[in-house]
């Protein structure tokens, strides 16, 4: 297990749950899968998977708390799984700080695209690092009371850190690689990402969201009609 990317999955369907292990497992993975939200927070505190695969609706700790819990303790990638895209479950697991949804019932193949394509980003694919977007901008940037240090990866408000996760790190640097320049929902989406194809863009807004509850309400802006930017 050393040597594979070991995926923490939580669902509470037999025949789906065994299924998807088989299936990542035979993809290289090495899977612990549990059928409620309790085994799986306690499986997440002795393993420290690389990556949670959380299904919204399970007993005992439902996915979204679960996923709130493991963001009050860590960064890793999570990804949500949910019945059906229009749910307002998919907004509540982005919220709560996943990463990234996939909605079921899901192609094997496609989930794993989206596993490892969350991967990269936070540079846990094959042993390779994840190219920063940004990467043209180093040193320190600063707008207004907000610092990015570009090369350790920190950033401060007012002088004070902020914790960001990975996702919202590669957001706020491809905002900071451009300041002053609008950046489109599905540009955001193939940038960070890493969607090749179309995608939905309440993951952009929920993360802006977010991003903008840790370094300022007004410090990105909406353009309306096309996407965000950085104020300068």
């Amino acid at each position: 297990m050393a040597d594979q990317t070991h995926v923490l999955f939580v669902e509470d369907d037999d025949v789906i749950r065994e299924a998807t292990q088989l299936a990542l497992e035979r993809d290289g993975f090495a899977v612990t899968a549990m059928p409620d939200g309790l085994s799986g927070l306690e499986a997440f505190r002795a393993n420290r998977p690389d990556i949670a695969l959380l299904d919204v609706m399970v007993p005992g700790l439902d996915g979204v708390s679960l996923c709130r819990r493991i963001r009050d303790e860590s960064t890793v990638p999570v990804i949500m799984l949910s019945a059906r895209a229009d749910s307002i479950d998919v907004v509540l697991g982005l919220e709560a700080g996943a990463d990234d949804y996939v909605t079921k019932p899901f192609d094997g193949a496609v989930l794993v695209a989206r596993i490892r394509a969350v991967l990269r980003r936070f540079g846990h694919a094959g042993g390779e690092r994840a190219q920063e977007p940004g990467a043209a901008v180093t040193g320190t940037l600063a707008f207004g009371d907000l610092e990015i240090d570009t090369d350790g990866m920190e950033v401060r408000r007012a002088g004070r850190p902020v914790a960001l996760t990975p996702t919202e790190m590669r957001l706020l640097l491809e905002f900071s690689s451009a300041p002053g320049t609008v950046l489109s929902r599905d540009k955001l989406l193939e940038r960070v990402w890493d969607y090749g194809w179309g995608g939905d863009t309440r993951v952009v807004d929920v993360h802006v969201q977010r991003l903008r509850q840790k370094i300022g309400q007004d410090r990105i802006e909406t353009v309306r009609g096309f996407g965000y930017k950085l104020k300068a």
